[in-house]
């Protein structure tokens, strides 16, 4: 551009704003949040380009001011009538850090906001469009250099926002697609009613987690969740219906047992009624619960009726073991009297005539304390065992049996004598040796049985 050319230029003192937002020297961008579904990004400081404008541009003696570009033509950037030629290149030099402001700021939303990457590129290139008519002084080159790498980047910003929103889709799509099979599952069978309501709770916050679906699926799909949570509910709210229904139940049937209980609390039939209370405790065992603001209270009802009848059964039974005691007193007698005159060994029937008399003597006397009756029975039984062994081990040495074996022994020898004279008479001798042997054996065996039963017998009478 000539000296002629550059005069023409109109002197306005001041470039021409140019359009969009400028902020002001060392601005910086305003905070934002990371888009969901992309990773966040650490903010980008702000490092604009800056530079000398005396390395760049000069002020001539009309007041032009002059930008040199390397690979570009001189021009005239402005006029600066105000003072010193220094004060004039200061001037267009902040006017170039605003512009490398701005550039800087681009960079730091596509860090922090790379959804907008479409946005910013539009003002990327219209920066890079306006380059060569901006009016500033400085190292333009640099920062052209600075745009055209924003541009990529937002291009390549531009397709990693894509993906994430097509990852981000995906995943809520599987996500709340599982949800809404797992609530369909609990809805339709689910009895755990407390975990099953804690977890549909949970659910939701999970649900609430996924983002980026379109309305239609996300709608869809809550619909099925929402449909198998209120059936859920349902079943969950009749079967607690039917349970309050069951408590009722239970309730009056306990009413019914407490008034039964308080009807037998005075019987002094102690076997009887202590059967009846029996049956009565299982009866509400059986009915189940009632409400829970008064199970507790019929139950204190119920067990009061018990109380005063097993109560007054114990203090009649601990009066009654009082009197027991000189029953046992007096059977303690009878044994110490009895165990030595009873010795079946010495005399089998003599020992038999003592028992019975021990034995109705012990009847008469009556009962003894519950807590000795087992003592007294041990001892009692003991006398008597020992007379009921003796009897057995004498009706099995005088066995009916045991005689008749003795004499199929005596039989037995008197058939192989006949046949071991025979064979003797027959001059059978070896024969006849073999059947006397046989014989003489048989005969040693009877008389042997016969002996023992006769000694059994003998020791008895003595």
């Amino acid at each position: 551009m000539t000296d002629k050319q550059q005069s023409s230029q109109p002197q306005t003192g001041a470039a021409r704003p140019k359009p969009g937002p400028r902020p002001g020297p060392g601005a910086m961008p305003k905070k934002v949040k990371p888009t969901p579904g992309m990773k966040a990004q650490a903010p980008v400081s702000v490092h604009p380009v800056r530079s000398n404008p005396a390395d760049f541009g000069r002020v001539d003696a009309d007041g032009a001011v002059w930008l040199r570009r390397e690979g570009h033509e001189n021009r005239v950037v402005g006029q600066w009538q105000a003072g010193a030629p220094e004060e004039g290149l200061k001037h267009f030099g902040a006017k170039f850090d605003d512009l490398a402001t701005q550039v800087a700021t681009l960079e730091t939303r596509l860090s922090t906001q790379p959804e907008q990457a479409a946005t910013i590129k539009a003002s990327a290139t219209e920066l890079l469009d306006g380059l060569d008519d901006a009016e500033v002084v400085g190292d333009l080159n640099a920062l052209q250099t600075k745009l055209e790498a924003l541009l990529r980047d937002c291009d390549k910003a531009h397709q990693d926002v894509a993906q994430a929103k097509a990852e981000r889709k995906d995943r809520a799509l599987r996500g709340k697609r599982a949800l809404a099979e797992e609530a369909e599952k609990l809805g339709e069978s689910s009895t755990e009613w407390k975990a099953t309501g804690d977890r549909f709770r949970a659910m939701v916050d999970e649900w609430r987690g996924f983002r980026g679906l379109d309305k239609k699926t996300d709608d869809e799909l809550w619909e099925r969740f929402s449909r198998a949570r209120e059936q859920f509910n349902k079943r969950r709210g009749a079967h607690f219906a039917d349970l309050d229904k069951q408590r009722e139940v239970a309730r009056r049937k306990k009413e019914e047992l407490i008034v039964a209980a308080e009807e037998l609390q005075h019987s002094t039939r102690w076997a009887e009624t202590s059967a009846a209370y029996r049956d009565l405790m299982d009866q509400w065992k059986a009915a189940g619960h009632a409400p829970r603001n008064v199970d507790d209270e019929l139950w204190e009802r119920f067990r009061a009726a018990r109380e005063v009848f097993f109560n007054a059964r114990k203090a009649d039974q601990d009066a009654r073991d009082e009197e027991f005691e000189e029953n046992a007193t007096k059977k303690q007698q009878l044994l110490d009297e009895y165990s030595s005159l009873i010795d079946p060994k010495a005399h089998l029937e003599n020992a038999q005539r003592l028992l019975r008399e021990l034995q109705e003597k012990w009847d008469e006397i009556g009962f003894v304390p519950r807590a000795k009756i087992r003592e007294f029975e041990d001892k009692i039984g003991a006398i008597e065992k020992r007379v009921t062994d003796a009897v057995e081990e004498k009706w099995r040495q005088t066995d009916p049996e045991l005689q008749a074996r003795v004499d199929q022994f005596f039989a037995k020898a008197k058939d192989l004598q006949q046949q071991a004279n025979e064979a003797k008479e027959a001059a059978k001798d070896k024969l006849a040796a073999t059947l006397q042997e046989q014989a003489d054996q048989w005969r040693q065996w009877a008389e042997t049985a016969q002996a023992s039963t006769k000694s059994d017998s003998e020791s008895e009478e003595n």
